[in-house]
């Protein structure tokens, strides 16, 4: 009995040992080893998902899931809505220009509704299509200059006989008021580079035509700006445009494209896409950099919804009738 009682003894301290020894195990994975007389619970430790892959993995999901939806929505437009197009609205327009007008009063009509659709917010793209279509580069683009900045004088000028009423509406949307107060601020120069930025970038420019009016942008920079920022704008429309009038002509007339005109269609095709994701890029990132330097230098970051707000100026000055057309 001795003998049974001694050994246990010491295998009794033994594991005291290695309990003291590895105590620090034995608190991470038996919390209640501390305290014997609780139960004692052991905890699994069980490996955790990477929040980063996961997230990494839907993006992919997604953008995979929105390539493949656009990319059948571009073969239904090419094999359906691209003919109906064609046979139902290019054709007959074509047809009706050519018998209703001469190319004069065509030329007046085109401009006429690209300085007035701007004023009812509705897109002058059709009407620049129209332009370079039937016109080419040269006409075309005099044409397309001309309407555009008629149309970007108008709602200028319109917008400050109701300057509160944009004031108040623009109060909706703090983001997109505090982007078109970047335009007012600055030099002539500063002025001038915003209102181009804007005219490249996504940024509806027949709402930007009323919007503006609400900040101290003078008159000459914001017209210089429109007319610096249409240019890509307008050389891109007046191309599609002879490129749909193109293929209009070698899918319904006699017209056949040699190798050469085929090649060259396809390159310039692909300029064209590159440049314009090129240019709105480029502006979309110009502007964020202007936003972020506003920012850090101006406004802390808890008030500035109400300070972008408040920066756009209520009460214009009494002489903006002569001051804002100064250079």
């Amino acid at each position: 009995m001795g003998e049974g009682s001694e050994e246990s003894g010491k295998e009794g301290a033994n594991c005291e040992g290695r309990v003291r020894e590895d105590s620090e195990y034995v608190r991470l994975v038996i919390p209640n080893a501390s305290n014997p007389g609780l139960p004692q619970q052991i905890h699994i430790l069980h490996p955790q998902p990477n929040p980063s892959s996961t997230k990494s993995f839907l993006w992919w999901t997604k953008a995979l899931a929105f390539s493949f939806l656009v990319i059948l929505l571009l073969l239904a437009f090419f094999k359906w809505g691209l003919p109906f197009l064609f046979q139902k609205v290019l054709f007959p327009i074509l047809q009706w220009e050519a018998t209703a007008f001469g190319r004069p009063v065509l030329a007046l009509v085109l401009i006429a509704s690209l300085a007035v659709f701007p004023i009812f917010l509705i897109p002058s793209g059709p009407s620049m299509w129209l332009a370079g279509m039937i016109f080419g580069y040269g006409m075309g683009f005099v044409i397309i200059m001309v309407g555009t900045t008629i149309g970007m004088i108008l709602p200028y000028l319109i917008g400050l006989l109701f300057r509160d009423r944009i004031h108040q509406w623009l109060k909706r949307w703090p983001q997109k008021a505090a982007m078109i107060r970047l335009a007012g601020e600055g030099s002539w120069f500063h002025q001038f580079r915003v209102v181009a930025l804007f005219r490249v970038s996504p940024f509806p420019y027949t709402i930007f035509n009323y919007a503006i009016v609400v900040t101290s942008m003078r008159f000459w920079p914001y017209l210089c700006g429109s007319i610096a920022g249409m240019v890509p704008e307008a050389f891109i429309y007046i191309y599609s445009g002879r490129l749909i009038r193109t293929f209009a002509d070698v899918k319904y007339g006699n017209h056949h494209l040699t190798t050469v005109e085929i090649i060259y269609n396809v390159i310039s095709f692909i300029i064209a896409i590159i440049t314009t994701v090129a240019f709105t890029v480029y502006a979309k990132r110009a502007l964020k950099e202007l936003e972020g330097i506003e920012t850090t230098e101006e406004v802390p970051a808890s008030h500035q919804g109400s300070y972008e707000m408040g920066k756009l100026p209520l009460e214009r000055p009494a002489q903006v009738g002569l001051s804002s057309f100064s250079l």
